[in-house]
């Protein structure tokens, strides 16, 4: 009995699948013919049916239900507590818009449908087009792209386009330190050659620095505004007037919109193509791997480089126009993920101007509220006031031997979600926080207590955070060994390599 009882959580464990369960036991129930193997094989193609699988688990609804139940209770989502990861909010998103992404005429429309019967599809495409257009200060807008790396990389295919068209050979892209990690890869994989920029003393890049790079084979220069400190690039239009007096164009990274919307249009102040994630400011669930949107606005001198096909209105009407001779092409089948672009309708339409504007100021006023309260706790490597989120370092906990990590493995026994660590890679121990514009103040005050409580800790306990997290289903992984030899194969598990 006492080795049934030896762990805390006994009640809680959960054997793997291919544990349960015993032969015969099955979670539905097939029709009698197709218990002859013969009968099957004439009622499959033989592409479905499975071939031997050695040890395959054969259990009851029931087990089955509970099996994953059970998964899903040891899992930590949007649901059950706070997301304060940076550069990736995860924030909570309105339920009514799931609601409405699974009414018939959204979730069952064909995307072969003939344009004549999907009048209200494309018509909130369009309309989407025109909000983001509207918000973002651009002129035309493609929903194509299927994340923000993927914007990225229709961006600067245009811009490569751009030029190609006017006959020019321009080779490199300016990219400061403070940029997304994808910046520089989709900047690559478009031909050019990544020049990166060091930013300035306050953690905004200077238009000095920029006019000492830029020269007539730089093709853009491409700024992450918000940066990953969570800081505006406040010259950013001197920065774009350098750069178009020597004919280059300015890509703006707008994956941070949702600490903007409603009080900074790039397009009024000289950017020529921005991406933005729907999937991030616009209402999607973010994270799990899940479908996104990567929008990419343009002014009108590239709107002729757009992916085909482009929304128009005729009249009443709206079709889809593929006969645009400068076009890069297709990026995404049909016309992107549907309706991931009917969340961020809904959203735009549920919250209006007002609504938008006031969810950018939420998200920078929690932002620097967090800022300034553990300011005293936790070294903050820039004074600036941030945006939507501010960057920490485990200097002083360093003075006691406690790393970034060992605070981020700490916050899991508080039952939080640990923050983005090591991120961005300028600041040493970064810790990224972003509290985003939908939590509640008391909900910032528990974090930040836990994190007061985990600063004395490292001063007087050290001990505690080496070994967290004790108080959860799996306490400390060595996460290189688990990155470098993952163990993805039942047959493996049972020889216990």
């Amino acid at each position: 009995m006492d080795a049934l009882l030896d762990k805390e959580t006994a009640f809680a464990e959960e054997p793997l699948i291919f544990e349960k369960g015993s032969t015969g036991r099955t979670a539905v129930e097939l029709p009698e013919t197709w218990n002859d193997e013969t009968q099957l094989k004439k009622s499959l193609p033989s592409s479905m049916i499975r071939n031997a699988f050695e040890g395959f688990p054969e259990i009851s609804q029931v087990e089955l239900v509970r099996h994953f139940t059970r998964l899903s209770q040891w899992n930590y989502g949007l649901d059950t507590g706070f997301y304060p990861l940076g550069s990736c909010t995860m924030k909570y998103n309105p339920k009514v818009h799931e609601d409405i992404v699974k009414l018939e005429g959204f979730s069952f429309i064909h995307p072969l449908q003939p344009e004549e019967l999907a009048q209200g599809a494309l018509q909130i495409l369009y309309e989407l087009e025109r909000y983001l257009a509207a918000i973002t200060g651009m002129d035309r807008v493609t929903l194509q792209p299927a994340a923000g790396a993927h914007g990225e990389l229709t961006g600067m295919t245009i811009i490569r386009a751009f030029f190609t068209d006017r006959g020019e050979k321009r080779t490199k892209v300016l990219i400061p330190d403070t940029a997304h990690g994808t910046n520089p890869a989709s900047v690559s994989m478009c031909g050019f050659t990544p020049v990166p920029i060091k930013s300035g003393k306050g953690g905004w890049l200077e238009a000095t620095a920029v006019d000492a790079v830029m020269d007539e084979n730089t093709a853009a220069i491409m700024i992450t505004n918000p940066n990953t400190l969570g800081i505006f690039e406040k010259e950013i239009s001197r920065i774009a007037g350098i750069v178009h007096k020597r004919g280059g164009l300015v890509y703006i990274d707008g994956a941070n919109l949702n600490a903007l919307m409603g009080i900074v249009r790039f397009g009024d102040i000289g950017c020529d193509v921005l991406h933005m994630n729907l999937h991030k400011t616009f209402s999607t669930p973010h994270g799990g791997g899940g479908p996104g949107a990567g929008p990419v606005a343009v002014k009108d001198t590239l709107a002729s480089f757009l992916p085909v096909p482009v929304i128009e209105k005729k009249g009443d009407g709206f079709s889809l126009d593929y006969d645009l001779k400068k076009s890069i092409g297709r990026v995404k089948s049909f016309y992107g993920n549907f309706l991931v672009c009917v969340r961020a309708y809904a959203y735009i339409r549920t919250l209006g101007p007002t609504g938008l504007k006031r969810v950018s100021q939420t998200a920078v006023v929690n932002a620097n509220y967090l800022r300034k309260r553990l300011e005293k706790y936790f070294f903050l490597p820039y004074k600036t006031p941030c945006m939507h989120e501010c960057v920490f370092t485990d200097r002083e906990q360093q003075k006691y031997g406690v790393s970034t990590l060992d605070i981020a493995k700490r916050l899991i026994d508080y039952g939080f979600h640990p923050p983005t660590i090591y991120f961005p890679l300028v600041v040493h121990g970064a810790l990224m926080v972003e509290p985003t514009e939908t939590e509640s103040r008391v909900t910032l005050d528990r974090f930040i207590d836990t994190m007061i409580a985990i600063a004395n800790e490292a001063e007087k306990s050290p001990d505690i955070l080496h070994n967290a997290p004790q108080r959860v289903k799996i306490t400390r992984v060595d996460e290189v060994q688990a990155a470098r030899k993952p163990v993805l194969r039942w047959k493996d598990v049972k020889k216990g390599s």
